[in-house]
This record gives structure tokens, C-alpha cells and sequence, in this order.
């Protein structure tokens, strides 16, 4: 096996559930995922689909009141001796996470850089704090370092800057501060939660870019966390779709946007705004998420779903197999189910897609 190829993180049947005043919530029900050396994954999915939640477990960073049910999250690594590793990180203690893995070999960006950063700290103390603490680097290094990493995410001026307080940046530059710091300790992994939400549009573009040409000089492995697919069809290899607490449909990009297969990942890609559509309305998957304090019996999202058998009701579809790479959990895969087209509309839209990109090709 290639060192590209080899599975750095691996999920295997997460189940997490949380304790609420209002009862015991099931909100992750056994995820599989994986990621690959090199690689980009975004986890698609509505908010409360427990997209965060299954990240912030790798991270050590769920509530008191989580409870893992299930499941492993097992992380592969070359040591300091150059020996390969692979531990639970579930089974870490805290300490051990907080110190040999959070910000060392995986780092997380999250969605609103204001909460990130500490409004009393300059951006230099900021970013030179986790070479302190992972590295063990001089002041000295540590500050050439810093100015190294501020010139890589694209800020101008980054002697000035490193004196800087957050209040003083532009929300687009703070952003680029977080990504400096979670590169900070040249990590394996890293983790975009909404990295762009809080940013204007061209800012969105900006950071998007620089956090692939980062992955590139850097050979990080990303995982990103988002509900634009907007965003994921500029930045994934691979995605996965969730669904209350469950990945639903798993493939490469190009299955994913032109070859879905399950009705949520349909109304996802139909929900997207289309300048070309002929419908003068914009689509919305019709009804809620189901609320995981009553774990719906059978299928989460049948009660949205306009194509939903009558085996929806009662069983939970496994997830079929498509192709090598493709994976999706509905019963219209099964070899009895009757035959349903995808959306017209959909299907035009993806035609359109297809013709744009080769054209640019």
C-alpha cells in the first residue's frame, strides 16, 4: 500500500447518546467513516445531523453529559522513532489527548473565529503558545516560526500583525489567524468545521483555496464539516452524507453530485440555488428532522421522503453497495424494490453540471 493510501483516522460504530432534562438524545447511531493520507472528506448533512458531534469525539471534545455508547475512532501515526502507531482515541485519557494528539497531530478550525482566538492575547503569543507546548521551541523560534505561518495563510505585513489584538483583524484575517495556529505544531490531520460560514462570499473563496494549496505543501489529510455542497464540490475527494446520526450515501465527489443515489442526498443537491433551472422556486426537502429523543423505528427519513417504501416504516436500510467506492442506505437499492427514477429536475440540473465542467475542462 502506498503512504498516500493508507487510512489515517478510522470511525468504526460510533454510537454517542447525551443526557437532557428532556430525556436521553441518540444523536450518533453507528457512523463508519475513513480517511485516507492526503486526502479530503467532507461530511455533508443538515444542522443536528451529528456532523460535529462524531468529529468532536476524534478531538476529546464532547459534553459531560456524552455518553460513546460504541464504536472506536482509531488514529495511525509515525512516532518520534519513526515506528508506526495506531491507538482508540477514545480510549485515551484526556490528559494524553490534550497533549500528544489535539493541536500536535490532529488540529480543528472551527466556523466563528472570534470564539477561537482569546481577545486578550496578541496573534503572535497566540500562535507561538502550541510550539511551547508541542514542540518545546525557543521564543526565538517559535517567533520566526509564528511569522512564517502568518505569511503562509496570506497575511501581509505579518511582523505588524503578530503584534496585533484579534479586535483589530478583519473577520477573513482572524480566520486565517485560526488556520495559522492549527498548523502551528505541523499536524497530520485537520479539521474545518464550517471554516467559511461567518465570511462574506469572495472571502469564502480566498480561505477555501488557501487551506487546499496549505494541504498540498503541507500533505495534511482534511476533513471537512459543512452543509454547503457548494464548498464540497470545490474541496472533496470523497464525501459523506448524514442523516440523523447515520451516513446515508458515501462515494467519491463525482458519484456524490452526478450519480446519487439516496432521496436525502437528492433533495440536498436539488435544494442548491441553479441560475439555469426553469423553476422559479427554490426547493426545500419538505418536513423536519426527526427528533432522536424517539428514535424513529425503520428508516430516519422516511417521513420526507416521497419515494419511501412500505419496508421504510419498519426496517433501517443497510447500506448497499453501489460501487467499490459508493455506498447508500435506502431500500430503493434493494434488488426487489421497484425501479424509481432520480428527479427530473435533478437530473437536468446534473446534465447541466456535467456539460459546464467539461466545458471548462
Amino acid at each position: 500500500m502506498s503512504e498516500e493510501a493508507k487510512t489515517i483516522l478510522d470511525i468504526k460504530n460510533l454510537d454517542i447518546s447525551f443526557r437532557t432534562n428532556a430525556g436521553v438524545v441518540h444523536a450518533i447511531r453507528g457512523v463508519n467513516l475513513d480517511l485516507r493520507k492526503g486526502e479530503t472528506v467532507a461530511i455533508v448533512g443538515e444542522s443536528g445531523s451529528g456532523k460535529s458531534v462524531t468529529m468532536k469525539a476524534a478531538m476529546g471534545l464532547l459534553d459531560s453529559n456524552a455518553t460513546v455508547n460504541s464504536g472506536e475512532i482509531l488514529y495511525t501515526f509515525t512516532d518520534e522513532s519513526g515506528r508506526e502507531q495506531t491507538v482508540d482515541l477514545l480510549k485515551l485519557p484526556k490528559k494524553q489527548l490534550r497533549q500528544s494528539i489535539n493541536g500536535q497531530r490532529i488540529a480543528m478550525v472551527f466556523q466563528d473565529p472570534m470564539t477561537s482566538l482569546d481577545p486578550t492575547m496578541t496573534i503572535g503569543k497566540q500562535i507561538m503558545e502550541g510550539m511551547f507546548l508541542h514542540k518545546g521551541m525557543s521564543k526565538e523560534a517559535a517567533h520566526a516560526r509564528a511569522l512564517e505561518l502568518l505569511t503562509l495563510v496570506g497575511i501581509t505585513d505579518p511582523e505588524k500583525r503578530f503584534r496585533n489584538y484579534p479586535h483589530q483583524l478583519s473577520g477573513g484575517m482572524r480566520q486565517r489567524v485560526v488556520i495559522a495556529i492549527a498548523l502551528s505544531a505541523d499536524p497530520d490531520i485537520l479539521i474545518c468545521d464550517e471554516p467559511t460560514t461567518a465570511l462574506d462570499v469572495t472571502i469564502q473563496a480566498k480561505i477555501l483555496e488557501l487551506i487546499m494549496d496549505i494541504q498540498q505543501k503541507m500533505k495534511l489529510s482534511v476533513i471537512y464539516i459543512t452543509h454547503d455542497l457548494g464548498v464540497v464540490a470545490k474541496v472533496a475527494d470523497y464525501v459523506d452524507v448524514m442523516y440523523a446520526g447515520k451516513i446515508v450515501e458515501v462515494g467519491n465527489v463525482n458519484e456524490i453530485f452526478y450519480k446519487p443515489k439516496h432521496p436525502y442526498t437528492w433533495g440536498l443537491l436539488s435544494a442548491m440555488p441553479d441560475m439555469d433551472t426553469d423553476d422559479d422556486r427554490l426547493y426545500s426537502i419538505p418536513g423536519s428532522p426527526p427528533n432522536l429523543l424517539h428514535e424513529p423505528e425503520g428508516d430516519a427519513f422516511a417521513a420526507r421522503n416521497q419515494f419511501a417504501l412500505a419496508i421504510d416504516e419498519k426496517l433501517d436500510p443497510p447500506l448497499f453497495k453501489v460501487s467499490e467506492t459508493h455506498y447508500a442506505a435506502t431500500w430503493l437499492l434493494h434488488p426487489d424494490a421497484p425501479p424509481i427514477e432520480i428527479p427530473k429536475e435533478l437530473k437536468a440540473r446534473i446534465a447541466r453540471a456535467q456539460r459546464e465542467v467539461e466545458k471548462y475542462l
